[in-house]
């Protein structure tokens, strides 16, 4: 007979409970990183190329404007005549002032020295429709216009 007693080692079980814990952190950062497509296009519309094009950082404080054809899938014109978007709903140059004021409301305080203006328009917009999208700005007190195009290859 000998002095030790010989014990049986088990493995511990494992401790499940904090696990649906982590499990919905991660799902909730997820959630809260994740964004989705918030614009459903409604103009076709074909960027500019640009030489001098650069990227831009704080997508927070961009807001768009699209200028192009109207899409005839959506249940517009046939003829696809010139139309602004503005976020999933077409509009006149009347329609930006009010865009732009709810569009500095969504934004944090800290944001709006920065807030830009993206126009995304075909390239074959009629100058003078530009024209009367920056006034409209102009008068909403939008001065920092940006204008979308994709970069140039021939370079």
């Amino acid at each position: 007979m000998s002095m030790f007693k010989r014990r049986e080692h088990r493995i511990p079980e494992l401790n499940t409970s904090s696990l649906p814990d982590m499990i919905f952190t991660v799902l909730f950062f997820f959630m809260i990183v994740t964004t989705m497509r918030e614009v459903e296009m409604k103009v076709k519309y074909t960027m500019p190329q640009g030489s001098q094009t650069e990227r831009l950082t704080k997508k927070s404080t961009i807001s768009h404007i699209y200028i192009g054809r109207e899409d005839a899938s959506s249940g517009g014109e046939k003829d696809g005549g010139m139309r602004i978007q503005l976020n999933d709903k077409l509009a006149d140059v009347a329609d930006i002032a009010d865009y732009i004021a709810a569009e500095r409301s969504r934004m944090a305080p800290e944001d709006l020295k920065n807030m830009k203006v993206s126009i995304l328009a075909d390239k074959s917009v009629p100058m003078g429709l530009i024209s009367d999208v920056k006034q409209a700005l102009r008068k909403s007190y939008a001065l920092n216009i940006v204008y979308s195009g994709e970069q140039d290859d021939a370079e």
